[in-house]
């Protein structure tokens, strides 16, 4: 049978950078052996379940490009399905009709509590039981674990696991509304889509012995489990809203490429060599589940930001373009066509400093705009008397300056040399006057870029003039 995985989140909230991960690694598990990936919405609950959520997965899938191959199924829509199975294990025998209340089950449970013993529910009475002598209350299906020996889970990932079936109980699996329960509706859903592998959080790995007694009362092949270890923050803890952005899309709007999301979470926990810039069609070829670690693995936003710079650096002009000048309508900055060519003429130049598409943003605005820069106060201290006479005496020197970028830089050299000064004196004051800043790409890229009359105005009006 042909490999298929599924990533199945709950439609709760956001995609956190978690489930992206496990979307991912389900992905290049898939590709790499020629299969099928698959999404499940797991919408069951009903209660928390939203169609915003839902199309917030959706979106961060597609932009991490991680869309399914199939059309993504929804776990409600399969109710019938999981109560058919549910039934189907109750005619088996395979399961029998509970007809405890809710308050009968809460003195269980509060008996176990005051003899400080963990609650294991018992409900020998009513296997077996005479319907005639039903008590007059809707019963739950509850399936019958295993009552010796051990089940035993060999995991692609934390290896040979097992539990005692005496920690086993018999969980129900069809309420007594009819609903199923999550534990019986992701095996149900998982043989009817013939997963092969379950790539998922380490967090289901306890889920995984009670699922095991659906796949084995039904005679079904259990699918191979991988249990991949949680993200942490850098203190260890948790991975949460106080350590930084944790939604996929999150990340989208702080400037990350969606190519260096997935290169950083494909390193996070995974190793392949010293090898640590991937693109996709090499993760595909590398990628193998055993390499997965078993540590839970922490967030280091600093390196995701420097995996992203080298993405960066190596993106298409013509798409970081695109996403500055968006970005900039974001943020009310106004700028004609012209500003527009500008920044795609000077982002070979941009691109080499930023390490997010917002930065590159930030450093871009000035080429964008006609008129004098927003001076920032570190630069504007840069324009001393001195420095303003410079830039009139420039103004006039650059008048006749031929404007090709290969000739600019020789044309600022000869005057520092006429002028007997170094370089730097000409080159800050000016870079000043062209971008507000005291930092910017090469000076002779920024001149070629404004065009003689752009950058000729704003050193005239950075010089008072």
């Amino acid at each position: 049978m042909s490999v298929r995985t599924r990533f199945a989140p709950s439609p709760t909230g956001y995609l956190h950078i978690g489930g992206a991960r496990t979307a991912l690694f389900n992905y290049l598990f898939a590709r790499r052996h020629g299969g099928q990936y698959l999404l499940r919405i797991e919408d069951t609950d009903k209660a928390r379940s939203t169609p915003e959520a839902v199309q917030q997965i959706i979106e961060s899938l597609d932009w991490l490009g991680l869309g399914p191959d199939e059309t993504p199924v929804f776990q409600s829509t399969r109710e019938p399905r999981h109560a058919e199975v549910a039934r189907e294990l109750l005619a088996k025998g395979k399961a029998y009709l509970a007809y405890d209340t809710p308050d009968e089950l809460a003195a269980m449970r509060a008996e176990a509590e005051a003899a400080k013993r963990p609650f294991k529910y018992d409900g020998s009475k009513w296997i077996g039981m005479d319907a005639s002598k039903a008590p007059s209350v809707a019963p739950a299906i509850r399936i019958i674990a295993p009552r010796g020996g051990e089940t035993v889970v060999k995991d692609l990932v934390q290896g040979e696991v097992k539990v005692a079936n005496t920690e086993l109980d018999d969980m129900i699996i069809l309420r007594s509304d009819s609903t199923p329960t999550y534990l019986h509706a992701v095996v149900v859903d998982d043989h009817d889509m013939q997963i092969t592998h379950v790539i998922r959080g380490d967090d289901h790995l306890t889920n995984t012995f009670r699922q095991c007694m659906v796949y084995d009362a039904m005679g079904w092949h259990r699918p191979h489990f991988a249990h991949v270890p949680l993200i942490h923050g850098a203190d260890g803890a948790k991975l949460s809203k106080r350590h930084g952005a944790v939604g996929a899309l999150e990340f989208r709007e702080q400037g990350y490429l969606p190519e260096a999301v997935c290169n950083y979470l494909l390193r996070l926990g995974w190793g392949h060599g010293d090898t640590e810039i991937i693109g996709r069609e090499d993760a595909i070829r590398i990628f193998d589940i055993a390499d997965v670690g078993r540590a839970a693995a922490r967030m280091d936003y600093a390196k995701l930001t420097h995996f992203n710079g080298v993405w960066l650096r190596a993106a298409d002009d013509a798409r970081l373009t695109k996403e500055v000048l968006a970005r900039f309508a974001k943020r009310g900055v106004l700028f004609g066509t012209e500003g527009g060519d500008r920044v795609a003429a000077l982002m070979p130049d941009l691109k080499e400093r930023a390490k997010t598409l917002e930065e590159l943003a930030g450093a871009a605005v000035f080429v964008a705009q006609d008129g004098p820069p927003e001076m920032d106060p570190k630069a504007a201290a840069l324009l001393t008397p001195e420095a303003k006479e410079r830039l009139k005496d420039l103004a006039v020197f650059l008048t006749d300056a031929p404007w090709e970028r290969k000739d600019l830089e020789q044309w600022l050299r000869d005057y520092a040399d006429v002028k007997g000064v170094k370089m730097g004196a000409v080159a800050q004051p000016l870079r000043v006057a062209l971008t507000g800043s005291t930092s910017s790409p090469p000076i002779d890229a920024v001149l070629f870029v404004l065009g003689r009359a752009e950058a000729v105005s704003r050193m005239l009006a950075a010089a008072g003039e």
